[in-house]
């Protein structure tokens, strides 16, 4: 079974509704990216893009809506690294509902990429050693 050690717990907002009063399809892909931005932060991208301009940039992200969620509530996000590569990985999230019920699944794309040189660069060991003790369970987010 797969471990989610990266959480995110987030509020609904009425300003997130549609006209069938339920949340948007569009503010899950808000949640999600914020999912994303909260595991960068654990593996500490914000220090390491400051000095070398080099960082993730998404190729591809995707959601699969399972069930409605409804204003007042919160929600959880859970993220894990399905899979790294030379210079791609991926990230799995599961959105949560107040009742622990799965509502939604999210698979990213990222591609460790070079904003000065506009190439794509290798993923650094220091990542990798960061992801991997995040998923062993050594270190949490909450």
């Amino acid at each position: 079974m797969e471990q989610f050690y990266v959480r995110l717990n987030l509020r609904l907002d009425w300003s997130e509704l549609d006209l069938l009063n339920h949340i948007n399809n569009v503010a899950y892909f808000k949640y999600i990216q914020a999912a994303r931005i909260n595991y960068w932060e654990a593996c500490g991208f914000d220090p390491y893009f400051n000095k070398s301009d080099i960082g993730p940039i998404l190729l591809s992200t995707n959601c699969k809506f399972i069930r409605p969620l409804f204003y007042p509530g919160s929600i959880t996000i859970e993220s894990r690294i399905e899979f790294i590569k030379n210079t791609s990985y991926g990230i799995h999230h599961r959105i949560l509902n107040d009742h622990n019920e799965i509502v939604a699944e999210a698979h990213d794309v990222i591609v460790n990429y070079n904003f000065k040189t506009n190439e794509k660069v290798a993923v650094s060991d220091d990542f990798r050693a960061k992801v991997e003790c995040i998923e062993s369970g050594k270190m949490t987010t909450e």
